[in-house]
């Protein structure tokens, strides 16, 4: 798992599909999807936490971009 397309990709194996109509928005919600799921057990530790990670920083990245505009 690499990017946030593979989050998404991971999510959808549970049914869960993410679309807000704003990315910081979406990578948020994808966030409380994947911690739902852990916390139901449904993922792993490891698993868990490279996704977090993954949206965590892209989320970072998305905060820097919009509040340069």
């Amino acid at each position: 798992m690499n990017s946030v397309y593979d989050v998404q990709q991971l999510l959808k194996k549970y049914g869960i599909f993410v679309y807000l109509g704003k990315r910081e928005y979406d990578i948020e919600m994808m966030e409380h999807e994947l911690t739902g799921l852990f916390k139901h057990q449904l993922l792993d530790r490891e698993i868990y936490a490279r996704a977090r990670s993954i949206l965590k920083q892209e989320l970072i990245k998305e905060q820097k971009k919009n509040s340069c505009l």
